[in-house]
């Protein structure tokens, strides 16, 4: 299954937080951050267990990351975060 708006959803939640590459690779157990940004950019699938350390992290389904026709709102999980 092609997943093409992952990376796209992965770098805007990323980027809501103020993360950077490598603090988000750091934080998931990573050894570099090239992985995440092959995956950011398209040049990679996400992995099962990415997929839901992301969902994990940011507060966000799995259906929201993978399914291409959900668009994620901005401030998606400041929103939980503050009800």
């Amino acid at each position: 299954m092609r997943v093409r708006n992952f990376g796209s959803k992965l770098r805007a939640l990323r980027k809501e937080k103020g993360l950077s590459l490598w603090a988000l690779a750091e934080e998931f157990g990573y050894q570099t951050h090239s992985y995440i940004n092959e995956v950011e950019l398209g040049r990679k699938e996400p992995t099962v267990e990415l997929v839901l350390k992301v969902a994990r992290f940011f507060d966000v389904t799995t259906d929201e990351l993978l399914k291409d026709e959900i668009i994620l709102g901005p401030s998606k999980s400041s929103k939980k975060q503050a009800g």
